[in-house]
């Protein structure tokens, strides 16, 4: 009876994945058919899911002579850096916040809590100006800087470290371990599941950010991999062709889809197990 139910459950399931997979499978297809034949034709049985004809030549030619590589490379260097440094600013942040004590603890608190509160885009013109003056727009560390202290990423490694059991803490102190080794060789490995999923999250968002690289880079060389298509969607006449785009969108999601599928598992492993489990 139990199995029934489950395959039927799985039944269910499936046909809403298999729906908003749709667009996916789409997309991949339209990318693996000639760019002649979907110029051309107005026929639905070339707009399916199985590509025919098929053919690779938009992903060679995308390699070849586009520009796509380097927007490839230069939203992976971004999301790295975003990445790390979102880590480094978090892990130590939220630890101090959530296990010393030192003064004015109480109003940085608040201000990390009013952070949370204010949209990124009421802060986009001051930001500008500043980087600006500094003449640091179309540069890797104009696109990174910015997004490096997330007030979410500090109030979630506090909440981890604040659910941390204090007897471990104590028991390092009375080895005579100061905070900073507790910190990097207690805390941080037990916070590797909360790590990882902050890392995953923020090289989500770093990778699919089009609002602020479209402030700060003008130079097509600094383009990241979203403000690179867009500009190719946006002027469709100077673009190689509908199987092209979609060769570049597949390209673009496809770093996204290995790192969920990879790590995944770090994800659910940190909302299921809490803190003091990782």
């Amino acid at each position: 009876m139990m199995n029934r139910r489950y395959y039927w459950l799985v039944t269910a399931l499936s046909l809403p994945a298999f729906l908003w997979l749709v667009p996916t499978l789409w997309m991949v297809s339209l990318s693996f058919q000639p760019n002649d034949v979907l110029a051309r034709t107005t026929s639905s049985t070339a707009f399916g899911l199985v590509p025919w004809p098929f053919t690779a030549d938009n992903y060679v030619a995308l390699f070849a002579f586009g520009q796509t590589p380097m927007w490839f490379l230069n939203s992976l260097i971004v999301a790295v850096g975003m990445t790390l440094g979102v880590l480094a600013v978090s892990c130590t942040a939220g630890y101090a916040l959530a296990r010393l004590d030192f003064r004015f603890k109480s109003p940085v608190m608040i201000l990390c809590l009013i952070g949370l509160m204010v949209p990124e885009q009421a802060v986009f013109i001051p930001l500008y100006t500043m980087f600006a003056d500094l003449g640091w727009h179309n540069s890797y560390h104009a696109l990174i800087l910015p997004r490096m202290a997330v007030p979410i990423g500090v109030f979630l490694m506090m909440q981890f470290f604040k659910a941390v059991p204090s007897d471990i803490e104590e028991a390092a102190r009375l080895d005579g371990v100061g905070w900073l080794q507790i910190f990097w060789y207690v805390m941080l490995p037990l916070a590797r599941p909360a790590m990882m999923t902050l890392a995953i999250l923020t090289f989500l968002y770093a990778w699919n950010d089009y609002l602020w690289p479209l402030v700060s880079a003008q130079q097509r060389e600094y383009f990241t991999i979203t403000l690179g298509l867009a500009s190719i969607q946006s002027n469709f006449a100077q673009s190689e062709g509908l199987g092209r785009v979609m060769a570049s969108g597949v390209i673009a999601s496809l770093p996204v889809v290995l790192l969920f599928l990879i790590f995944q598992r770090y994800v659910v492993k940190a909302m299921t197990a809490g803190g003091s489990k990782g």
